[in-house]
């Protein structure tokens, strides 16, 4: 695809969140909206990928979402790339959907290969399925991401450090380092210093993305990524994004982390969103 037909999909995804959430009055617009560019790019331009969902994935290129709490833009991407009827995203976090707050793998929701949303544990997975791969000799590549405040968990270090002594380097984990977490700016809450050296002291190569919501920077750094692939180590995107990005009035910090628009906010956001493939 070109990058018109890309930023259109983008735009879509974000009418999507903000429709989903305010539907269930319930979810986590922000991150999803800050992360809008990143699926856009991976899924629909950079994934080898199969909507026709086989859970083992032979063949294919496999994503992980770690932190799971972004399920609004993870399920917009799989029902507007064909993993099912994006008229299923009506029924976010209702009672017995398939998509529920957090992804989760007891309802065989195509596309989710993993329950997410505990957050430290998405890295360890992704690490398991490439070195699954290798075994079986495989040349695609596994993706995972990762919200900033979640490298506050002791086991994301672990499994950095199990990346790099056993040269996963088939693995490109992509982290969405927007400065914000539920409780307020990551400086203030736990502060995380400057995350490139210390990926590079552990033995990851590191791509900077300084602009993760311009669709042409993610896909450039993504395809920068893919071609460090196969040398030895794994690799790390560090990914500057803006929380509730697309929204004037989510922009300005932590606070769009976890509560939804009413019906007067949601009418704000949605004239900043033109309709471009179709609403579900």
């Amino acid at each position: 695809m070109s990058m018109a037909p890309l930023k259109d999909i983008a735009t879509q995804l974000r009418r999507d969140i903000v429709r989903m959430v305010h539907g269930s009055q319930s979810g986590h617009p922000g991150g999803s909206l800050g992360c809008t560019e990143y699926f856009t790019a991976l899924y629909f331009k950079i994934l080898n990928h199969n909507p026709q969902f086989n859970m083992d994935a032979t063949g294919e290129d496999v994503f992980f979402l770690s932190n799971g709490h972004i399920s609004p833009i993870f399920y917009s991407t799989l029902a507007r790339s064909g993993y099912f009827d994006v008229k299923e995203l009506a029924t976010f976090r209702k009672l017995d959907s398939r998509l529920q707050g957090h992804p989760a793998t007891h309802e065989h929701l195509p596309g989710v290969r993993i329950a997410s949303g505990s957050l430290g544990q998405g890295l360890s997975v992704a690490i398991g399925a490439a070195l699954s791969k290798k075994l079986n000799k495989e040349t695609t590549t596994v993706f995972s991401l990762h919200g900033d405040g979640e490298l506050q968990e002791g086991q994301i270090w672990e499994a950095v450090m199990f990346a790099a002594h056993n040269k996963v380097d088939n693995l490109i984990a992509t982290i969405d380092w927007n400065g914000q977490q539920i409780d307020g700016p990551l400086k203030r809450v736990l502060d995380l210093g400057d995350l490139a050296p210390k990926f590079a002291a552990f033995g990851w190569e590191v791509v900077h993305l300084e602009k993760g919501n311009d669709v042409d920077e993610v896909v450039a750094a993504l395809e920068k990524a893919k071609g460090l692939t196969g040398k030895g180590k794994p690799i790390v995107i560090l990914m500057r994004t803006t929380m509730g990005k697309g929204i004037d009035f989510m922009e300005t910090g932590h606070e769009w982390h976890g509560i939804a628009p009413n019906d007067d906010q949601l009418q704000k956001a949605l004239t900043q969103l033109p309709e471009t493939l179709g609403d579900y």
